[in-house]
């Protein structure tokens, strides 16, 4: 090979060259960039409500890692001193069976009219069957022997309508669908089956709208007396209406808790609920930047 075809291998080798760097300089940023971001979503996906200001909403339905504990040496289960909790008999038992022997065991003699003495006794502690119970309200109308006139009764202000459900199962529903957080259709379920009556999801509601009424003026207190405390906790966190995000706001004391949800979680939101413009103690939370507004 001559000097000159050495020299042109080498200018098409050179050109080559020129050509794959050129071509590498724009993927290497493109990896550069792939791989910060990647970082990014590795630095998000490791914060949780525990590592972070996230509401604990967010963290999904993933088991939180275990944290690692140096064994204490101590034995699962009570430990020496605790003083337990266990069934006891109870006074004034509502109900009492007696079980008598039939006959003698020894002569089959018959012994139902003879005397027996308690030898030993045992408590069941059960509820008592579930089932609705009907109430009924007559009114009358008595004639006056000295004026012969007709007076008639009155029905109970809490007696309304031709036939309707009474305060203890209203009570019942609203405290499974509010207190223990039932949807307003396993409410009905579960109602269905336990009691044997057949609720709509519009009773329910209306009956915790009834409920939220009644206790307004609780709830008011409540705030009040949060709001004039010393000391105060506060925080929020994300939760689903009606598939639309809100804010569940907590504030509460050693001995009082205010809960209301918000469409927003901050300044705007703590502003319309009232606490914390009226509030002149100190303040626990999470320095999220509204409540230093």
């Amino acid at each position: 090979m001559t000097k000159e075809e050495d020299l042109h291998v080498l200018r098409e080798e050179n050109r080559l060259l020129k050509a794959l760097v050129a071509e590498l300089l724009p993927l290497k940023e493109q990896l550069e960039r792939a791989q910060a971001r990647i970082k990014d979503l590795e630095d998000r996906l490791n914060k949780d409500s525990r590592t972070s200001s996230k509401p604990p909403s967010s963290d999904g339905l993933a088991r939180p890692p275990r944290r690692s504990h140096p064994p204490s040496g101590k034995h699962p289960g009570g430990q020496p001193g605790h003083a337990g909790h266990t069934l006891s008999m109870v006074e004034s038992p509502e109900e009492v069976v007696h079980h008598r022997p039939p006959g003698c065991s020894h002569c089959g003699e018959d012994l139902s009219g003879v005397p027996g003495i308690v030898v030993e006794r045992r408590h069941v502690l059960d509820v008592p069957e579930m089932r609705l119970r009907a109430q009924e309200h007559p009114i009358e109308a008595i004639g006056c022997p000295t004026c012969q006139r007709t007076s008639l009764g009155s029905f109970p202000t809490t007696v309304s309508a031709p036939v309707q459900y009474g305060p203890h199962l209203q009570a019942l529903a609203v405290y499974l669908h509010q207190g223990q957080l039932l949807p307003t259709a396993r409410t009905c379920e579960a109602l269905a089956a336990i009691c044997g009556c057949q609720l709509s999801e519009a009773t329910v509601l209306s009956w915790s709208e009834l409920a939220a009424e009644r206790l307004a003026p609780t709830v008011e207190r409540i705030a009040e007396l949060i709001a004039a405390s010393s000391l105060q906790h506060g925080d929020e966190t994300g939760i689903r209406i009606y598939g639309m995000l809100h804010w569940l706001h907590v504030n509460c004391t050693p001995f009082l808790t205010h809960l209301t949800w918000h469409a927003a979680r901050g300044r705007e939101a703590m502003n319309e609920i009232g606490i914390w413009p009226r509030f002149a103690g100190r303040g626990m939370h999470d320095r999220l930047a509204s409540y230093d507004g």
